[in-house]
């Protein structure tokens, strides 16, 4: 698939990747966030994780030669391209206990944790497997006292990040439900695998 496929607003796809194989995810308008999740596809139970990813590259701030570790300690997806360099892998996917939390006077939506549920289920992987994602695009400054803001993410439209799988992967990809992730607009991320 060399053609660019659209996941609508607040919405999520999963596909597989074969190890090897690129996929550049795309802010198509601007100002939107992605949740991108990845499964080795032998075995689901090995996930992407922050944690190790964190340990390993010894940064928060991934980007262009960075590297996605797995719970178990094996990279799952290089970055090999990143128009941004502003990433976020340390907020959860909202769902709708966030909405409940940080938006009690507007209507609750499953959010991408709900979507990602639903677009994984055909591969078997369960809610309760659902980590902390790469947030493409997400701008989460960390201040000097240690807390966290949520900006409106610096991606232009067009903007993008290309990831190649040094694995077999299931993805999980979305565009972000969540008000405070996307300055108040939902908006389609675009995606090509090559």
């Amino acid at each position: 698939m060399n053609e660019t496929a659209r996941i609508p607003p607040r919405s999520a796809v999963g596909f597989e990747l074969a190890a090897g194989q690129r996929l550049t995810v795309i802010d198509a308008e601007g100002t939107q966030v992605a949740d991108l999740l990845a499964y080795a596809r032998n075995d689901v139970r090995e996930v992407v994780s922050n944690g190790r990813t964190f340990d390993y590259e010894e940064t928060i701030r991934l980007t262009t030669g960075n590297r996605l570790w797995s719970n178990r300690s094996n990279v799952m997806l290089e970055i090999e391209a990143d128009t941004v360099g502003c990433h976020d892998f340390l907020l959860t996917p909202c769902s709708a206990d966030t909405f409940r939390h940080f938006y009690p006077d507007k209507p609750v939506h499953r959010g991408c944790f709900g979507n990602l549920a639903e677009a994984l289920a055909p591969w078997g992987i369960e809610a309760d497997a659902i980590p902390v994602a790469f947030n493409c695009f997400m701008n989460v400054p960390v201040g000097e006292d240690g807390k966290l803001s949520v900006l409106p993410p610096p991606s232009g439209p067009g903007d993008s990040i290309t990831l190649r799988a040094e694995v077999d992967l299931v993805i999980g990809l979305t565009a972000c439900s969540a008000y405070d992730s996307n300055g108040g607009s939902f908006k389609p991320i675009d995606y090509r695998i090559g």
